[in-house]
Order: C-alpha cells, then structure tokens, then sequence
C-alpha cells in the first residue's frame, strides 16, 4: 500500500506535490493542526468574475448530478465561487472552511489544487494523501490556472473537487475546458478594451511631436518621440509608474536612464483599463524633488527603512572621509564605552561624524548624545528607522537635526527599479556585456521588496553570476522574485508596514514588537508569515 502522493510503481513521491511540501514547511505549517481559516470579502465583479459567471453556469449543469463541488478562486487564493448541486456534499465543504471568501493558498493550507497550481502556473491532481495538511486528506481535487491570454497574468484558479473514491476521471479535462473558455472570454473583453486604447491612441499620436504612451490590456504603444526619449529599461518604468493609477488622472515625475527628468501626465481611457500618458520633459538644471543638489543643513537626519541606502545618503552628504560611529556597536562594547568614544569623537575637531541606528539609543545615552552634538565642532549626520521612537525617545535628537532627509521604501517607487536594477548589473557584471529584459524588469518592478535597495542588489548580484552576458530574462531571476506577485491591499500594506516599524523600533526583538503591538507572539508571528516578512 503506498501514499497517493507516491507514483504507483516507482512509489516516489511527486516531484511537484514534494516541492509543495518543502514550501508548506517552509511557511511554519504543521500537518496535523487544524488549518485555521478566516473568511474575507468576495470580489463581486471584476474582470475574472465577469469572464467566468457564465461558464461556471455551464459547469454547474453538467455537473448537477455529481457528488462532487466546482470552485473558482482569485490570484490571491481567495475562494471567489463554489458550485455544488448535492446538498449533503455542500455541508460537508461547509464544515471544512471552503467558502466564498476564504483564502486557500499554499501559506494558509499548505499542498492543495487551489493554491499550489497558483504557484506553480500549472494543473495539478491533488488525490487524498496528496496534500498537506490531514484535515484535507478526504478530498480528491484536480485544480487549474486561469492565465490572461493578454497579459499572461495568472488571474485565477478552477478546482472541481469531490470526496476520495468519488472523483470523476474526467475531471481533469473538464477543468481545463472550463479554464479555456474563461479565457476566451477574458480575451474576448480584452480585444474590446484594446480597441478603445488604440483609438486614443490614434488621436493623440496625429500629433508627430508629441512624446505619448497608451499602456494597458497587454499593450504598450509609443509615438517615435516617445521612443527618442526613451531608452528599453524606460519602458518598464513608465509601466511601473502608472500601474494601479488607470482609474483617474495623475501626475508622476520619473527620472530616465538618461538622466534626463519628465513628468508623466496620465488620463485614463474610458472603457479600458488603461491609461494615455503624455511625457513632458522638464527644463534643463531643474532640481528633483528629493532635494538632490542641495546643500544639507547640519546636524541632518537620514530617516529609512534597512536596506533603503541610509548609510549611502548619509556618506554622499558627509563625504567618503566621514568617521561612521554605529551605535549597534554598543550593544557589544557596552553602553558606557561607546557613549565615551563617541563624546570624545564630536568633543575634536575634523571631518563630519555619521552615527548610524539612532533607534537603538537607551533614553540616557540618546540624552548624551543630544548634548554632544549641540556642542560638537564637527558636522554630524544621523540615520535611523521610521518609527514612534522619533516623537518619542528619541524626540530630542530628532529635534535637535536642522535638516531631514526621509527616504521612500523601494516599493513606492517603482518606477526607479529598472533604471536602478540596470545600473547595479553594470557594476556587476561590466558595462554593457548583459542586459535585463523588459519582461525581467517588469517582473522586477512588481517585487514587494522588503529589503528595499539592499535585497535588490543580491537579486541582480544573483542574476550576474548565472548570466554575466547576454538577456536576462525573467527565469534566470531567482525563484523567489520570478513570479508577478499579485497586488496587495491597502489594508494588508498598511499592516505590513505597521509590523515592519514595530519590530524596528525594537531592534528585531519580535516578542518586544508583540508587546508593542499588543498581541501575542504566535499572533505576530503568523502575520509576518501571512505578509511575507522576514
């Protein structure tokens, strides 16, 4: 007798279904817990819920006398629709947790065909012992990706599902008619979409001067004097910089590979989701809005998330001979002996001081601090995590600095990526030997990047030594930055951010940040799970 997972004559376990695993395990999941499900609002529109609605309709009659449940899930994994015509089997779903709203992906319920074939982008057979968690082992499911034939996006998932012993042996094939049909529809709507960008499109661009863009529906169209200004990696910044942005009208400065500064002026186009966008390049010698070029007034404070370049702004203001005092140093020299060296640094005269981690500063040594730097005969720059601590502990350094300098997570900044990500492979690799594809930078471009700058660099040093010359494209990233991942809510954002200051200010001490925060341990823990924060 052998496990489901296994093949039936070599009995090894499935590639695909042990890779589930491992990412299971690796997600803190345990196979003979109950999984712990929380239900959540449905999509009630939507392109995919508008381009299924029918076909599921279809499903549900051929499927009618069946004892078996069709469902449709988003991108995200949330369940958005269950169809079942036996009463009996629809209470059964019931009591396990699989309804409208719920969340099945791998992170929440380890190997399963709703969230593993979103991981994979490809069908999978799920049959008893195949998945994870033992709750689920009754349940023979065969569940399918629905890919954008447009934007090649993965917009959802079908699972046709029933108890073990019970399964159809067509179920596969019906999935994945019913998965091909959603997808003419999606294309179907598309092709409508498309038709009124290139219409917009047509219009603007009678003007032969004119540097304009229409992006959307898979779609990229460019005037010639928009591709003078425009150098590949531009593109996907552009692209990066008006998504999520179709719905209404929006200015947005981006700085070009070139150098050279626009101001992106995007209008939606009624009736697509896309955008016109018409790039206006600033004068010559016009300052960034960063500040970049201006003189900083002293003592400064360099506010950023780990891994935003704190350390690099605060040396390009100072000067490559500054003196770096760290105060993560004092937690191994002890306060005492760092509070001493640092009051004897700023009590001489010389080069400009950066101290580093300010959050890390006890009330008495921060207290020290403030009374140095008031006094000191040098130029001091201080950096620091975002965080309460700056209207709270450490209030008075803060404003003692005559000059802040607040530096924005890579993530609101997208637009920067590709120029950014190109220019680090360069240093890499050499200039000019490989090149980042505008698929690649895309895909860049849609990373959470938590690690800001930091992370970025290991990803293109990663890529730079699998590939010094030639394209890079999106499978020679590392796995964990290959896929688009889909976008999160403003709700999950605001959280995530919320945890990421607390742990901050409690410099990585997660029981601390609980505290803080105000749940337990187990709490924090599963949401820094659920957030992808590491």
């Amino acid at each position: 007798m052998y496990s489901t997972a296994q093949h039936p004559r070599t009995g090894r376990v499935r590639p695909e279904i042990e890779s589930s695993w491992s990412r299971s395990r690796l997600n803190g999941l345990n196979e003979d817990r109950a999984p712990v499900l929380t239900q959540g609002s449905v999509a009630g529109d939507g392109i995919l819920v508008r381009a299924a609605r029918p076909v599921l309709d279809r499903g549900q009659a051929e499927l009618d006398d069946a004892r078996c449940a069709l469902v449709l899930a988003d991108r995200e994994a949330h369940i958005i629709d269950v169809r079942c015509g036996d009463g009996a089997f629809g209470k059964a779903l019931d009591a396990f947790g699989i309804a409208p709203g719920v969340r099945f992906g791998e992170e929440q319920v380890g190997t399963n065909a709703v969230g593993t074939p979103l991981e994979t982008r490809k069908g999978l057979l799920v049959r008893g012992t195949d998945h994870f968690m033992t709750a689920f082992r009754g349940f023979a499911c065969y569940g399918h990706p629905i890919i954008h034939p447009i934007t090649r996006r993965t917009e959802g998932v079908v699972n046709i599902g029933a108890l073990c012993g019970e399964e159809h042996p067509l179920f596969a094939s019906l999935a994945r008619r019913i998965v091909r049909d959603i997808e003419d529809r999606l294309q179907l709507n598309a092709t409508r979409a498309q038709h009124r960008l290139l219409a917009a499109f047509q219009t603007a661009a009678r003007s032969p001067r004119r540097p304009v863009m229409v992006v959307g529906q898979g779609i990229v169209l460019a005037t010639p004097a928009a591709l003078a200004l425009l150098e590949p990696a531009d593109h996907a910044a552009v692209q990066a910089c008006v998504e999520g942005m179709c719905s209404r009208a929006a200015d947005h400065r981006l700085t070009l590979v070139s150098g050279r500064t626009v101001r992106l002026r995007c209008v939606p186009v009624d009736g697509a989701d896309g955008a016109l966008i018409d790039i206006v390049a600033d004068r010559p010698g016009r300052r960034g809005e960063d500040g970049t070029g201006i003189a900083a007034g002293w003592p400064l404070l360099v506010v950023g998330e780990p891994g935003s370049g704190r350390t690099t702004e605060a040396l390009r203001v100072a000067g490559a001979d500054a003196y770096v005092l760290d105060a993560t140093d004092s937690v191994w020299q002890g306060e005492q002996v760092w509070a001493r060296n640092m009051a004897a640094l700023l009590d001489s005269a010389g080069d400009p001081v950066v101290i580093e981690n300010i959050q890390l500063l006890s009330e008495q040594v921060t207290t020290l601090v403030v009374k140095c730097v008031r006094t000191s005969r040098r130029r001091t720059v201080l950096t620091s995590a975002p965080g309460e601590h700056l209207e709270g502990v450490h209030a008075p350094l803060a404003a003692l600095c005559n000059a802040r300098r607040d530096l924005v997570p890579l993530r609101r900044r997208r637009h920067d990526i590709p120029r950014l990500a190109q220019g680090m492979l360069a240093e890499e690799a050499g200039s000019g030997r490989a090149r980042l594809t505008a698929d690649s930078l895309r895909v860049l471009a849609a990373q959470p990047w938590p690690g800001n700058l930091a992370e970025l660099r290991r990803v293109v040093r990663y890529v730079a030594g699998r590939r010094s010359a030639g394209d890079i494209v999106p499978s020679d990233l590392p796995a964990s930055h290959r896929g688009v991942p889909a976008p999160s809510s403003p709700l999950r954002q605001a959280e995530r951010e919320v945890i990421v200051a607390a742990i901050e200010a409690a410099g990585g001490n997660r029981l601390q940040a609980a505290r803080a925060l105000g749940v337990s341990r187990s709490t924090l823990y599963n949401r820094m799970r659920a957030l992808r924060i590491h």
